[in-house]
This record gives structure tokens, sequence and C-alpha cells, in this order.
């Protein structure tokens, strides 16, 4: 989560941190509906990691680590309302000193059945940027690090967002029902960004994080329960279940990186592509398309092709302009002008990349994908030069060697 200073865990496969990386959203979204505040959670959370470091190492990893964390950090926070009680002569003067903000109203419980999307939607407060919504939910609860936060463009401090809200005296509770949509495009985002991260992770020895897949799939679907009317949640599952369709192909048994063109399409879920593909009908079926459903059907064209040559990249390159003018950036401008250099040639394609140099110059993706365009132009030379530089900014092992294999070849 990267929000204090965490002590150094266990990176062992069953350690400390791996029960971190998995628990702490859960934890902290139990804590702050029983306290009401952020900071008091992660202080309690923070106290029983700690107590982990002392106590795991003497008598083992517990069988179920997350509900042992679960336990003492509920301790540790009725201890600091026990002390500030006892500093505090009125109930309703250590409500306000100790929460600093509105408890969570219980019948939203109705609306929100899961308690980590409900403090999904506590965070994504209107009064924020959509920028800072993002990052302080992804600190907070989606088990990101600030630089797997960087790697998806979010700068805000999440500190500072909270700091915003503790000032100001902005209700930090789950919003009413009727509140619920105008929170709903931030908290898609939030989902879409932690699926990303698992899909392809910024950093570290693996390339996919399985369990951010899963959760964030897992968050999407309860979205669609809370909001069926929106398309775009059900554009959201969708994108995730056609994507996640293709984890296992996406690298091979010793783990390393294949490229979609070179996936072995057999080893695709076609159960969920099945899935995925009934969820987009039925939210196209609306007549409302935005972004996520967009993508959705992006994915599906991908899936729908036995082989890669059989990709109707010109229907791709289509629905990417359509994605261009809904959701307008360097990443789907990068992303469009390899389906045009698909569809029309990698001339066209190369001048589009070379246009987003100024915006992408130090996104390892811009130099991997102007170095494939140049290799299949022949241009091997500049193509070795592209790969080299996308070698050096990548933060992915699993990437990098992909990338270093390709400047050989080149």
């Amino acid at each position: 989560m990267g929000r204090k200073n965490w002590p150094q865990m266990n990176t062992g496969e069953h350690g400390l941190e791996n029960t971190f990386r998995a628990e702490a959203g859960r934890i902290v979204a139990f804590l702050v509906r029983r306290c009401g505040s952020l900071d008091a959670a992660e202080d309690a959370l923070q106290d029983a990691v700690a107590a982990a470091l002392a106590e795991w190492p003497l008598t083992g990893v517990p069988s179920n680590a997350g509900a042992w964390l679960t336990t003492v950090a509920y301790r540790k926070l009725l201890d600091r309302v026990r002390r500030e009680r006892t500093r505090r002569v009125k109930e309703d003067e250590l409500a306000a000193s100790f929460a600093g903000v509105s408890v969570p109203v219980e019948p939203v419980d109705r609306e929100i059945p899961d308690e980590r999307l409900r403090l999904f939607f506590l965070c994504c407060h209107p009064s924020l940027g959509v920028e800072a919504q993002v990052a302080l939910t992804l600190r907070m609860l989606g088990g990101l690090t600030t630089a797997e936060i960087g790697r998806a463009f979010l700068l805000p401090e999440a500190t500072l967002a909270k700091k915003k809200i503790r000032d100001a005296g902005i209700p930090f509770k789950v919003p009413e029902p009727q509140a619920i949509g105008e929170r709903l495009d931030a908290v898609r985002r939030v989902v879409y960004l932690v699926f990303n991260e698992g899909y392809a992770a910024s950093g570290g020895e693996r390339l996919i994080r399985g369990e951010l897949c899963a959760e964030a799939i897992r968050l999407a679907r309860v979205l669609r329960q809370v909001a069926p009317q929106d398309a775009e949640n059900g554009g959201l599952l969708a994108l995730l279940l056609l994507q996640d369709a293709r984890r296992e192909g996406r690298v091979d048994e010793a783990g390393e990186l294949v490229t979609l063109e070179e996936q072995d399409r057999g080893r695709w879920d076609r159960g969920r592509i099945d899935e995925g593909t009934a969820v987009l009908e039925e939210a196209l079926g609306r007549r409302a398309a935005g972004p996520y459903q967009i993508q959705a059907a992006i994915a599906a064209l991908h899936a729908q092709a036995a082989r890669a040559d059989e990709t109707d990249w010109a229907q791709i390159a289509g629905l990417y302009e359509r994605l261009r003018t809904m959701e307008p950036g360097p990443v789907v401008e990068l992303n469009a002008a390899v389906a045009v250099g698909m569809a029309f040639g990698c001339e066209a394609g190369l001048a589009r990349v070379e246009a987003l140099a100024g915006e992408l110059g130090e996104f390892h993706l811009f130099h991997a994908t102007r170095a494939d365009l140049l290799r299949r132009l022949g241009r091997r030379e500049e193509a070795r030069a592209a790969y080299g530089r996308a070698v050096e900014l990548a933060g992915n092992e699993v990437e990098r060697r992909y990338l270093e294999r390709r400047t050989v070849e080149a």
C-alpha cells in the first residue's frame, strides 16, 4: 500500500508481504466501517503488521494469516479508541476528534453489498479531482505502491487527498443510493487499473499477478449488480473477462512473455470468452456505448480470431477511432496506431507512433511498439536501437527479457 513507513516484510511465498498485499484493502475497509477514519484504520493495521513481524518468526505463519491480521488490527483499533476515550469526557467530542469524518450510513450496505467496493465509493468523493480519487483509492485499498500507480499516470499523493477531505470537513462516507451514480466513473477506473496491474505488472519478477486480476473481476461483477442499468458497468466486466481469457497464453511454460500474435489460442479460456461476449452484447443492447464497451468490443474481435492472421484489424482500427473521441489520450493513440499499422500498413502506423514521441518518450511500450514496426519494415538497425531503449525503461523483468531477445533477433 505504500502509505506509511511499513517495516520490512518477509517476501516469501507465504510470508507477511503476500498476506498484506492480498488482505490489506479488505482489512482497512472492515476497520473504516467501524471507526469512520482512514488514518485510524491504517494505524491499527500498521500496529498489527508490527505484531506479526514480532510473533510470526517464532510461532510460524498462521493457517489463516488474513484473519489473524484482521483480529489483531481490530484489537489495536479498540485500544486506540479506549485511549482516546480516557482523554475526552464527552462521547461526541471523542467521535469528532478520533474519526474526523462521518461514519458510513448502515442502510447503504444494501446498495453496495461488498465491503471493499463500498470503501472504493467512499474514497471517490466528487470534491476531489478524478486523478486524486483514483490515487487515493489505489493506495488505500488496491494494494498498489506509489510506483505502480505512477505507471497509470496517477501522480497526486493520496495523503494530500485525505488532508483535503479532513481540512474541508467533507463528509467521508459511502454515498447515499441516489448519489452513487456520480462516483461510478472513478470507481470503474480504479477497478480497471487494479486489473491492469495484475494483467501486466509494472515491476517485479512476474508478468501477471493473478490475485489482482481475480479481485478486479470480482469487484466488476458486484459493481454491475449495484448499478445494472449502467451499460458501462457491463462493458467493464466484459472487458476484464475477455482480457483475462488470454491470461494463460501470455506466458510460456518457463514463464516468459508470449505476444498476442504468437500465443497458442488453444490455451485461451473459452468459458471466459463466452461469458464476456454475452455480457458485452447485453451492455451494447442498452444503446449507450462508452469507452469500456468499445474496448471490450476490440477484445472480443481478438478473441473471435482463430488465428492471428484472421484478426479483423480494419474493424479494430475503426473502433479505436471511436475510442479516441470518447477517451483521448496518448496511450489510446498508441494502441490506435498499432491497429492502423496492422490494418493499413506499417508505414502508416509508424508515422502515428512517432508523432507521440513527445508525450510517451519515457514509456517503454512506446519504444517497443516503434521497434516492432521498424522490424516489420526491415529497418533493423533502427529497430535494435528502439528495442534497446525499451529495455532501459521496462520495469518488469519478464518484459525486459523479452525485449532483450527481440533486440538480438532484430
